[in-house]
């Protein structure tokens, strides 16, 4: 096991430790107003800009859709009631299904966005309104494509995870937050307020921002979503095929399956060699595919950040995410290294973020020239287990973690993976 791991695994049995026993104390109602120490996973997903000097384009036009989904949905009616939902993936897509254009449509007739106050956007975002929040920051040029915008309006392509329409009697506006530099923007859309009534089938459920819950310490994470849920589900994890089969797919998945690479076991590793490439799969189902020639494939031209996240996804929804159970792959971030895009996806189950054994991510994918040179695929199966796991309730998580915080899970080769808590720095 690698220092790495087993670092994780420590952070993760102090976290359980930490839950336990303040879970505890709040069952014997001694936690008020205490702010424990909370164990802390570094984000990583932060999207890294740079320059596309000499990329070329895919080898196909790539139709951009997408590749995420909301974290969190929330549903504001005139009252001022909220309907949310962040950890339910199948009640989250049913919101997502029936309303999401609703976005699209606000964004795609907004007129010229101007910097607003924080007041404003609280205040929009107090009544009639329909916010979304991403797990990750998403470039407002590649979430306009996501939601059926044609061409990349660039203008102002800021990094965003959370955009809200407004419902008003004589205007709707639409809201997003620049997420490195925290301002708040708002322009006028073309929508009329009847579009509301769309979302009256989602009866208010208590959901409320964290700056509306007089929670102490709410300024680190206002917009943060609580809800009165408790339990949540334990899922059951395995191997998603033998290595056979996952080295036979990955053959077919970049286009090698006439050349029939002699295979053969290094450890415990099944290695097939071509001609200009070579595949690695591991027992845990962990795929790895380089391409060894200094020669790249490809027309040259220069693809946007929204075309290779495109390419990636077809890859990862033709290969792991046929395979991955009741999971999702969902898209996190582009990272870019002296002159190398890597494409980065998570698994989410019931909304929470499974973290794979050595800290992997469920797939990376990378291009140098508009080409893919590597790519790590972890075929990994993910299925609801039967049971449910009562964590702390969100409000004394809240208190307790002193920010933000994700459910999580921690994939190590277990069978059963059990829910957590886990504070996050975005």
């Amino acid at each position: 096991m690698s220092r790495r791991t087993i670092e994780i695994v420590k952070t993760v049995l102090i976290l359980l430790l930490t839950i336990s026993g303040m879970f505890l104390a709040w069952q014997a109602g001694i936690l008020n107003g205490v702010v424990a120490a909370f164990p802390v996973i570094e984000n990583t997903l932060e999207m890294v800009r740079g320059t596309g000097g000499g990329l070329v384009t895919p080898t196909r036009d790539a139709t951009i859709q997408e590749a995420a989904r909301p974290l969190s949905i929330v549903i504001t009616d005139s009252a001022g009631e909220r309907f949310g939902v962040r950890n339910n993936t199948e009640l989250r897509d049913d919101v997502y299904n029936a309303a999401g254009g609703i976005l699209g449509d606000a964004l795609g007739s907004a007129s010229a966005h101007t910097q607003v106050t924080e007041g404003e956007w609280r205040q929009a975002l107090s009544g009639s309104s329909f916010f979304f929040e991403y797990i990750t920051p998403i470039r407002l040029s590649v979430l306009r494509q996501w939601l059926g915008m044609e061409g990349a309006d660039t203008a102002y392509d800021v990094e965003i995870r959370r955009m809200f329409v407004s419902f008003g009697e004589e205007r709707s506006r639409i809201y997003f937050q620049d997420h490195n530099s925290g301002l708040h923007f708002g322009a006028d859309t073309g929508l009329v307020s009847s579009r509301a009534y769309e979302l009256g089938v989602f009866a208010p459920n208590g959901a409320m921002f964290a700056f509306e819950s007089g929670l102490r310490g709410y300024e680190s994470a206002p917009y943060l979503l609580i809800l009165q849920d408790v339990y949540h589900l334990d899922i059951q994890s395995a191997v998603a095929g033998s290595q056979q089969e996952i080295l036979e797919l990955g053959l077919n998945l970049f286009n090698h399956m006439y050349e029939a690479p002699p295979t053969n076991f290094s450890g415990e590793a099944l290695m097939g060699f071509g001609t200009n490439f070579n595949l690695r799969v591991d027992p845990d189902g962990r795929m790895i595919y380089r391409w060894t020639s200094e020669t790249l494939r490809g027309d040259i031209s220069e693809p946007s950040i929204g075309e290779m996240i495109e390419v990636a996804r077809d890859l990862v929804a033709d290969s792991i995410a046929q395979m991955c159970g009741e999971a999702e792959v969902m898209f996190e971030s582009i990272e870019y290294n002296e002159g190398l895009y890597s494409v980065i996806f998570g698994f989410y189950f019931a909304g929470g973020r499974i973290y794979l054994y050595d800290d992997r991510p469920a797939a990376e994918v990378t291009f140098d020239s508009g080409n893919i040179i590597e790519a790590e695929l972890n075929f990994r199966s993910f299925v609801p287990a039967g049971t449910l796991t009562r964590l702390m309730p969100q409000r004394q998580a809240f208190a307790a973690a002193g920010g933000e915080f994700i459910l999580t899970y921690l994939d190590t080769g277990a069978q059963v993976l059990y829910p957590s808590w886990v504070r996050v720095w975005f």
